[in-house]
């Protein structure tokens, strides 16, 4: 097995590493064409100046005409060139950036995306005790979502599992996205950009989408900018072939024109300021969208999304064309920022107004789906960063989710999947013939580790995630935990305050929650030996009253006797120690019954305290 997983995992890297190859190669050629056209560009001018200047010197107009238009056509060409090729060049940089994060996380690095601090919630029911948020968490090792959404939307999953069949349907498409791992890294690469937005683009667009600007003119204003643009080139045309005055009312209509638009002016800037400068990040999400809509989906949760299913209808403008269509619209309505290009603009085309009247147009056909495409690509963010989770781990296995009320929990070779592979021990572990564990067992044994390794897969699996084990089968169960008990100074709790606050809501959940599965790591620590026995003792015999499940961890072997009292209902497990030579040695796997050797004698031995003198 470890073999086979070594294979698995040398496969990946050898993907990884062979794509970084190619990239860069890409790119070195990428910035020796760019340096071309760079060298081009400046050849133009000057060989250009030159030739202008001789031809110049010939006073031949028509040759000096063609001569500086022809210049002009060749260095617009190469700008144009060296343009596409420095947006390629800026794909290529995204992509590397992906795979390269990708390589790193195999290693151990932190990564580029985000660890889910802004979640981390101490009186969530478990959270806090399974490393679910922050930095090195379950969840910043899963994260590869980039938009605000997408990181609510992960966050959502591992905060809380749903039902049977919304976890089987993420299951299904994410192991879809797992066939294609280079769609997903390619999707990653084009929505990268979003790491540079600090602020909610999403919630930016929506609001200004809903604001009210459908009053914007009257219908004279709206038929005068019809047809205003043809009245001027049919007054200029009509005065190249017939002499008079058409030529001075092209001119006048052209002043109009402008002294319109700045009797506009304050309501055009009102448009334009909610979304100003934003039509190149609206062009950016359109070929994300493009992305997602023009892949061949299998799974029904794919195919129900709006941003599927509004491809395939009959003379139905996709996403991803209605978005860019908006970038571009607003693109042109930035035009005004250049005073000499607005005012051309303005005076023969009524620019301004036609970009406005065509925004106000576009809002009214299709800002009712811009919520829903966001939600639909943050789910779509979600699912990659759980396909990934199992691309980069291929020895991960695919839990059975079971329906029904009952409490089930089944796993072979289950392992915490925060520690690496190599190092990890490997543990089985069955909810049979019994409702709970208690498990008893050394410092250092192992204990607190084996009930987040069961935490932290259960929050995996009910999320449609691959989970660490060869084998699990888990129904849908609501985790709660009581490991980390911390003091607050701010709220004037103690700790044992704070303990007894954790147990009050342990147990009104069991009562309220027919599906609750509870973690327990050492009990009332707050308190004097006897009251701890004497506490954790009814606080486990009051979960039996309640028909509880779940696992109880504890240094107590005297609670062990639980087990001869309620036979049948609750188990006894145990984590232990070996001494050879005088050392002591952990193997950190889960045996039945209760402990019988103890470590903290020899622990206070080492440090030079001898408590048998």
């Amino acid at each position: 097995m470890d073999y086979l997983r070594a294979l698995m995992d040398n496969s990946i890297l050898h993907t990884y590493q062979e794509r970084i190859s190619i990239l860069t190669l890409e790119l070195r050629q990428l910035n020796g064409q760019i340096n071309r056209f760079s060298i081009a560009r400046l050849l133009v001018i000057l060989l250009g100046g030159a030739l202008l200047f001789k031809v110049v010197q010939t006073e031949i107009v028509w040759l000096t005409l063609i001569s500086f238009f022809l210049v002009l056509l060749i260095f617009m060409w190469l700008v144009a060139r060296q343009s596409k090729l420095n947006k390629k060049k800026e794909d290529i940089e995204d992509d590397l950036l992906v795979i390269q994060n990708e390589r790193g996380c195999l290693d151990g690095e932190l990564g580029i995306y985000d660890a889910g601090e802004e979640f981390v919630n101490d009186k969530h029911p478990y959270s806090g005790d399974l490393d679910v948020f922050g930095q090195r968490s379950l969840y910043h090792k899963v994260n590869r979502t980039i938009t605000i959404g997408g990181r609510k939307t992960l966050a959502g999953w591992f905060s809380g599992a749903t039902d049977q069949r919304d976890i089987q349907s993420k299951q299904l498409a994410v192991q879809e996205l797992v066939e294609d791992p280079l769609w997903c890294l390619d999707t990653l690469g084009r929505l990268i950009f979003c790491l540079k937005i600090k602020s909610d683009f999403r919630t930016t667009l929506v609001d200004y989408l809903n604001k009210p600007y459908d009053d914007f003119a009257n219908k004279v204003l709206r038929s005068y900018v019809k047809v205003g643009p043809w009245l001027i080139f049919c007054s200029v045309i009509i005065a190249y072939f017939i002499s008079g005055p058409f030529l001075k009312i092209a001119g006048f209509l052209a002043i109009l024109n402008i002294l319109l638009t700045m009797a506009y002016a304050g309501k055009i800037s009102a448009v334009a300021s909610g979304i100003g400068k934003m039509g190149d990040l609206l062009q950016r999400f359109a070929r994300v969208f493009g992305n997602i809509e023009h892949r061949q989906w299998q799974n029904k949760m794919m195919k129900d999304m709006l941003l599927v299913k509004g491809v395939h209808k009959e003379k139905h403008q996709s996403i991803s064309s209605s978005i860019s269509e908006l970038g571009k619209l607003i693109e042109k309505l930035d035009y005004r920022l250049n005073v000499l290009v607005s005012t051309f603009l303005n005076g023969f085309f009524l620019w301004d107004f036609k970009q406005v009247f065509a925004i106000i147009k576009w809002r009214q056909k299709r800002r009712y789906e811009i919520n829903g495409v966001f939600d639909e690509l943050a789910q779509i963010e979600a699912l990659i960063s759980l396909a990934l989770l199992k691309i980069n781990n291929p020895d991960w296995s695919w839990p059975v989710i079971i329906a029904g009320d009952q409490h089930t929990f089944i796993a072979k070779a289950l392992r915490h999947p925060l520690i690496f592979s190599d190092v990890s021990i490997a543990n089985d572990y069955a909810l049979e013939q019994h409702q709970i564990a208690l498990i008893t067992g050394s410092n250092m044994a192992g204990k607190s580790t084996f009930l987040r390794t069961i935490g932290a897969n259960i929050v995996l699996a009910l999320c449609g995630a691959p989970v660490c084990a060869d084998m699990l089968e888990v129904s849908v169960m609501h985790v709660v935990s009581y490991m980390r008990i911390k003091d607050s100074l701010n709220e004037s709790t103690s700790t044992f305050k704070a303990e007894l606050n954790r147990l009050e809501m342990i147990l009104k959940i069991v009562v309220s929650q027919s599906n609750t599965f509870f973690l327990v790591d050492e009990m009332l620590r707050g308190t004097n030996s006897v009251d701890k026995y004497l506490g954790s003792k009814a606080v486990i015999e009051k979960l039996i009253k309640d028909k509880g499940v779940g696992m109880v961890a504890t240094h107590d072997l005297q609670l062990a006797t639980l087990e001869q009292e309620h036979g049948g209902y609750l188990k006894n497990y145990h984590f232990d120690i070996q001494v050879i030579n005088g050392e002591m040695v952990f193997d950190y796997k889960l045996k039945g019954g209760a402990c019988t050797i103890f470590n903290a004698s020899m622990l206070l031995k080492k440090i030079g305290i001898d408590i048998t003198a």
